[in-house]
């Protein structure tokens, strides 16, 4: 792949996040550090406070204890005692400390984080375009787009805190209990009295509430695709007043991501209400239970601070341990989606490409060809024919004998059953297909323009080209004057697909653009449907005479179109059923006899109706 290491096909999600953290695993290794440090610090704090309170206030230490050592450090009790300000002064600091740690911490948490993010979302989008046409032809849009956003986001978010979080959790339980012990071991046996049971509590509601977020997910990313649908079609929904269709279409799929997220929500409450009452009895009986000991004197005032303050700073993270595995598991089914599209097979490539000159002669050969986009649909039934270098090859055929599919298999879209294409002598297969595509300029069927201006678009055919050179594919388009008629030119904005432009205004852009490209071969795949006859003649006129025929290979449902070609073949049910030049096929009883009749009836009795 271009961005990074390659994707193994399966690779498990865990497998996929040491993949994608390669590169960060070090700044991940300092955020843990950094944890260690703030955690050291943060425990300290309430052993000075408790000190102080033992030693400073009360004046009722337990000799041996482990305050003794830190009013020690603090220069004795009699020290602490005259200069109260000090034990304040060391918290504040020791409190400001631990801030830039935890700053810290985030800061390196969240740059390997977004380095992932950004890491992930470069590959699914390289993946997304090497994957074939079969995988987009069963893909959904919407849910593509939810993956490659909402479900790396999900991830993001839980390796920037989920993943410093379950350390903090785990350091902060390994760390604290020694400390009790050393302070109080009955009191350390009270405090961890319910921390099993939370966390056994947390773990069953994970088991609990992973599937739904898949299912939540997968809500989205239908309501997600409804509504990229939607904006898409927008001119046709409002053109046939499906509004209220649409909008009901829309709620089925919004209801359902509803239910499921209220379901959600009403586990994620029940896990909360029932972990916080489980902390609410933890805190009632560690503060029950120093009383009764302090009141037996038994335990020092300042060790009963210093557990409640220890067993604050334990429990919430013990507590937000259900969230964090919740958003952990979140993450993993968001990884799981994303790996389902990375674990996707891109197009094929030949071991051993061959190297044919550049650029090519354009020859074209087609043998006994079969091809079908499923086992029962057979789109290609063994066409052959042969186009020389320079030749025009005109195609006709009534919709679905096959003619775009022809476009497309020369384009390697789609690999051929069997059966053979033949490029310059060479195999299509054997052949590189970036450098296939690089030899074909293409103006489909339904040509798409970038929200890009006019200019922007035409140079996607050849990025350096120069302004003239745009201009002259302008004009060859007959599309030149139609842009120097705007405000701006070829600086004009056409809007997400072209929306700005009429039908017949984006097909000869289109043709500009492949014109540009200036390839050794032209596929016009119905590329003049929606302009008026003139200007096709005045197009077609042009593309005759520019410098350096090109092999050229032309669908048209208007047979003025095909007139001049070379050679013309019809298609019916994906098979050859004629095939000469015009005039032989004008004079033979058949389709092209037919249609072309129909046509010449059609033309005489409008310029007949216009004469009138």
């Amino acid at each position: 792949m271009a961005s990074g290491q390659s994707i193994t096909p399966k690779t498990t999600p865990h497998g996929l996040l040491w993949q994608l953290t390669h590169g960060f695993r070090a700044k991940y290794a300092w955020a843990i550090a950094t944890l260690f440090v703030f955690t050291a610090i943060n425990y300290l704090t309430p052993l000075v406070a408790s000190a102080t309170i033992d030693f400073a206030l009360s004046r009722k230490p337990d000799e041996g204890r482990l305050t003794t050592w830190i009013i020690g450090l603090m220069g004795g009790a009699d020290f602490v005692r005259e200069r109260l300000w000090f034990p304040a002064l060391l918290m504040v600091s020791l409190t400001i400390i631990a801030g830039g740690f935890s700053y810290l911490k985030g800061r390196l948490a969240a740059e390997a984080s977004d380095g992932v993010a950004r890491r992930l979302k470069d590959r699914l989008y390289d993946h997304l375009q090497r994957l074939p046409a079969k995988y987009h032809d069963r893909a959904e849009t919407g849910d593509l787009i939810q993956r490659c956003t909402s479900d790396v986001e999900t991830l993001r978010m839980a390796l920037s805190t989920q993943v410093v979080e379950v350390s903090n959790s785990v350091l902060l339980l390994l760390t604290a209990l020694p400390i009790m012990i050393l302070l109080d071991g009955r009191m350390a046996l009270v405090s961890f009295a319910l921390i099993g049971p939370i966390i056994l509590f947390g773990y069953i509601y994970i088991g609990k509430v992973k599937h739904l977020f898949k299912e939540v997910a997968e809500s989205e990313g239908q309501v997600t695709r409804v509504v990229q649908e939607n904006l898409t079609g927008l001119r046709v929904v409002r053109a046939f007043a499906r509004q209220d269709f649409e909008i009901a279409k829309f709620a089925e799929p919004n209801k359902q991501y509803r239910d499921r997220s209220l379901k959600l929500l009403h586990l994620m409450a029940w896990y909360w209400s029932t972990s916080d009452l489980i902390v609410l009895i933890q805190q009632g009986i560690v503060l029950f239970t120093g009383a009764w000991f302090i009141s037996q004197g038994t335990l020092t005032v300042g060790t009963l601070f210093a557990f409640i303050m220890f067993l604050n700073m334990l429990l919430w993270p013990v507590r937000q341990m259900g969230r964090t595995l919740t958003d952990l598991g979140k993450s993993v089914v968001a990884l799981t989606r994303m790996g389902e599209i990375l674990s996707e097979a891109e197009e094929s490539a030949p071991e051993t490409p061959a190297h044919p000159q550049s650029p090519a002669a354009g020859k074209i050969e087609v043998t006994d060809l079969f091809f079908g986009h499923g086992e029962e649909n057979a789109a290609i039934n063994g066409i052959s024919f042969t186009v020389e270098p320079g030749e025009t090859l005109a195609i006709l055929g009534p919709s679905g004998s096959g003619k775009s599919t022809i476009m497309h298999l020369l384009l390697r879209l789609y690999d051929y059953s069997s059966g053979s294409i033949r490029f310059d002598g060479h195999e299509l297969r054997d052949l590189d297909r970036q450098w296939v595509r690089s030899q074909f300029s293409v103006v489909m069927q339904e040509p798409f323009l970038f929200s890009k201006t006019i200019g922007e678009n035409i140079r996607l055919g050849r990025d350096t080209a120069a302004s003239d050179e745009v201009s002259e594919a302008a004009r060859m388009a007959h599309i030149h004057d139609t842009i120097s008629g705007f405000p701006s030119g070829y600086s004009t904005l056409v809007g997400e697909r072209g929306v700005t432009l009429s039908g017949g205004q984006r097909q000869r852009v289109a043709l500009a653009r492949a014109l540009l490209q200036d390839t050794p071969v032209l596929l016009l795949d119905d590329a003049l449907s929606a302009v008026d006859a003139e200007t096709e003649a005045t197009i077609l006129d042009a593309l005759r005479n520019r410098h350096g025929k090109r092999t050229t290979l032309v669908i048209a449902h208007r047979l003025s179109t095909l007139a001049h070609a070379d050679k013309v073949i019809v298609l019916e049910k994906g098979r050859v059923i004629q095939h000469g030049t015009h005039d032989e096929l004008a004079s033979q009883d058949g389709l092209y006899r037919r249609l072309w009749t129909i046509q010449n009836a059609l033309e005489n009795e409008m310029l007949a109706d216009t004469a009138s």
